[in-house]
């Protein structure tokens, strides 16, 4: 994919061009949205509205990564939300359906596994992890998000908050400090090696 090409193709008013691009972008950028706001309608909103403001401001586009750019445009559509939200109850995890009954494993974490066990251990297990994720204040989480989860380098993430390298190490070390204490109270999910031995959690 040429993305200059196709960006250069999109300021001219191909909306092909830019369709493109989203459908190169679109799953990472929901995976972001998602893990920053642990819902799947408000990340699904999200992903739109950055979008949707990536073309109408993609003539300040001034080159560099396409995709930290846009990523940034992501997180701040998810702290925009978030902020609205921010009074408002928290939607579960596991959400009810339109009958009101509770759907107790969500497509969205749920695991292709053979055996029925392992699936279900895997969705509570990744409903934890979700869990202590929303637990942290958004400038430790979309840090989390996007090295842990997305797997960005330090050098991205730097480029995607507009911030310093050290405050991406710093703000990254402190959130995984926070989910790993926070995942001990979800301990008999937890594999062995992440488990803390009794001295440690008296």
């Amino acid at each position: 994919m040429d993305e200059q090409a196709l960006i250069n193709d999109a300021l001219e008013g191909d909306l092909n061009a830019f369709n493109t691009l989203v459908l190169h972008y679109q799953d990472l950028a929901y995976n972001v949205a998602y893990r920053i706001m642990g819902e799947p309608d408000a990340s699904g909103d999200a992903t739109q509205e950055a979008f949707i403001s990536a073309y109408q401001k993609l003539d300040q586009y001034r080159g560099g990564s396409f995709k930290s750019w846009l990523l940034r445009i992501v997180t701040n559509a998810c702290y925009d939300e978030l902020r609205r939200r921010q009074r408002q109850p928290v939607t579960p995890l596991k959400p009810e359906l339109d009958d009101g009954e509770i759907l107790e494993n969500p497509f969205w974490i749920e695991d292709d596994q053979p055996t029925p066990e392992e699936t279900t251990e895997d969705a509570e297990l990744q409903e934890a992890i979700q869990h202590c994720i929303n637990e942290l204040d958004e400038k430790f989480r979309i840090v989390l998000v996007l090295v842990d989860v997305e797997g960005l380098d330090y050098e991205t993430a730097s480029d995607v908050i507009d911030s310093p390298l050290g405050t991406v190490k710093s703000r990254l070390a402190r959130a995984r400090e926070r989910v790993q204490d926070c995942l001990q109270g979800f301990w008999e999910l937890l594999p062995d090696i992440f488990r803390l031995n009794d001295e440690e959690t008296a």
